[in-house]
């Protein structure tokens, strides 16, 4: 269950960063429910991994954490802020997730 909340922490983490990008392209009103997005958003994240982290490693479960968060952010900025997807950025992402799985797979 531990790791599924972590899931979730992870792309309420992609959320809050969708929320900052979505921002920065608004004005007025529209800017402010974005940010009031990226609040929520993150405040979820962060209870979510303040709770695992009472279970399960620290150090497996902020590094899991930010790992979701970062593929998460490439892939909304691929295809959302139509971000290039390069050879090398899918590369990179690729072994992201390789190292989040492997930790994963060796946490207790």
């Amino acid at each position: 269950m531990n790791w599924i909340l972590l899931v979730f922490a992870g792309l309420f983490e992609v959320g809050f960063a969708a929320c900052l990008g979505k921002a920065k392209e608004a004005t007025g009103m529209e800017a402010t429910y974005w940010y009031m997005g990226f609040l929520t958003c993150l405040v979820i994240s962060m209870l979510l991994l303040i709770k695992v982290t009472q279970v399960l490693p620290i150090g497996t479960a902020y590094a899991v954490w930010t790992g979701i968060g970062a593929v998460g952010t490439v892939l909304v900025g691929i295809f959302v802020f139509k971000e290039p997807a390069t050879f090398m950025r899918l590369f990179f992402m690729t072994t992201l997730i390789i190292s989040i799985v492997g930790l994963k797979v060796v946490s207790h």
